[in-house]
């Protein structure tokens, strides 16, 4: 493992352990990246099929919602996907729109065994500016990392 896999890895832990999260870590955008491009983690869209297709789709992500569009419903077969995707073995980090969802997601794969399960803050689309809109604060598209309209 390189230095900087590990000085990813050690400090989304500390950012985990000063909250007392359940889940590994939490990790910035361009730290997820570089975990997916450089140690083979792979990254969980929690997203809804609306946000993916006209929001935006991040390449190599494996989409699973959380909650299911429209009506806001807990996806009931959210672990079971995951289980069917991608092996308890492999770190996952789990994105949605600005951190919220992504975090329940992280707990709940914790949960059904995933010991390595992260949490990407900020979100793909970051938080609200003082005129409430999105990016343009944080996110994976203000880092401007890969994303592709479908």
């Amino acid at each position: 493992m390189s230095s900087l896999i590990s000085e990813i890895l050690a400090t989304a832990h500390e950012r985990a352990s000063e909250k007392g999260l359940t889940y590994e870590g939490e990790l910035f955008p361009q730290e997820a990246y570089t975990l997916m491009q450089q140690a083979g983690a792979r990254l969980i869209d929690v997203r809804t099929r609306a946000e993916f297709d006209y929001v935006g789709r991040i390449p190599g992500s494996v989409e699973i919602e959380w909650q299911t569009y429209p009506g806001g419903h807990a996806n009931k077969t959210f672990l079971a996907e995951l289980r069917a995707q991608i092996d308890k073995e492999v770190m996952v980090m789990f994105i949605c729109r600005s951190g919220v969802r992504s975090h329940s997601a992280a707990e709940a794969a914790v949960s059904a065994g995933f010991a390595q399960a992260y949490n990407v803050l900020e979100g793909f689309q970051g938080d609200k500016d003082s005129e409430r809109r999105r990016d343009t604060i944080g996110g994976w598209r203000v880092a401007g990392l890969p994303w592709y309209q479908s």
